[in-house]
């Protein structure tokens, strides 16, 4: 306990799922955590059940797609809490269903780039002058995705700005890193939240479960431990990575599940 202790930090996207987890593991490590996004109601519960518990956190409204309100964000932030230590771009809109590249309208794709690429982009942007104050500068952790990692049947424009924050994650660390400010990404397989839990249909979930090496479906607190991970001083030397938290999903050649179902090792 107390690996972040001392430390300020933003967690777009965290009045549900993914990043309520990486919210509530922050507090317990002792950081000071804005929630924020466009839900107040469960943003202020989120808040509520963290401060219950003896930590502290405060909630902030943000609009991804919007940059005055990536900007109040942060300027709230510093001047209410003095400092910003790490920043998690969390905030997307997740259109696993957006389509083939025939199926996408323009409108479609401008309007996932616009919360995934942009808003990852502009909030990466905004909060660099503040950790630049630092002296020890500060950590960014995006939330990447495992549909960055190679083609699909589906989900073009999401998988395709999810690349472009892969490749922003480098830039960043790579620009930023001799002011002491370091940027990861972490990329899920498939999570399971309370919000999504109903929705996923069990085919979907069993054939995830079959690719995993692991015998369940990942939770919000596995990332959240990664991002702790990530947010601490002990990932001083870890910059510019783009860190699969899936599983084993991604480790192994595509014909794993099917030779599972032969018992077999090989053709």
């Amino acid at each position: 306990m107390g690996r972040l202790s001392g430390k300020v930090a933003v967690v777009t996207g965290s009045t549900s799922g993914i990043g309520v987890g990486i919210a509530g593991l922050f507090v317990a490590e002792g950081a000071k955590v804005v929630v924020c996004g466009r839900r107040e109601e469960k943003g202020k519960a989120v808040v509520e059940s963290i401060t219950k518990n003896g930590g502290e956190a405060s909630y902030h409204f943000m609009d991804i797609t919007s940059a005055e309100s990536i900007e109040k964000l942060f300027a709230d932030t510093a001047e209410k809490y003095g400092k910003i230590d790490i920043l998690v771009n969390n905030a997307a809109n997740v259109a696993l269903k957006d389509g083939r590249v025939d199926e996408l309208s323009l409108e479609m794709w401008d309007s996932i780039f616009q919360s995934d690429m942009r808003g990852t982009f502009y909030a990466t942007k905004c909060v660099l002058p503040y950790m630049q104050k630092n002296e020890n500068g500060g950590s960014i952790i995006n939330i990447g995705s495992m549909a960055s990692c190679s083609g699909d049947l589906g989900s073009t424009a999401y998988a395709c700005a999810k690349a472009g924050v892969n490749l922003l994650t480098q830039a960043t660390a790579l620009q930023y890193g001799k002011q002491n400010i370091r940027c990861n990404c972490v990329r899920p397989g498939l999570i399971v939240t309370p919000e999504n839990d109903a929705y996923v249909p069990q085919a979907l979930k069993d054939i995830f479960l079959s690719n995993i090496m692991v015998n369940r479906y990942g939770c919000p607190e596995d990332i959240g431990h990664m991002c702790v991970y990530l947010a601490s001083d002990e990932s001083a030397y870890v910059s510019g990575q783009i860190i699969n938290v899936d599983g084993g999903l991604n480790s192994h050649v595509p014909t794993v599940a099917q030779f599972r179902e032969l018992n077999s090792r090989t053709w």
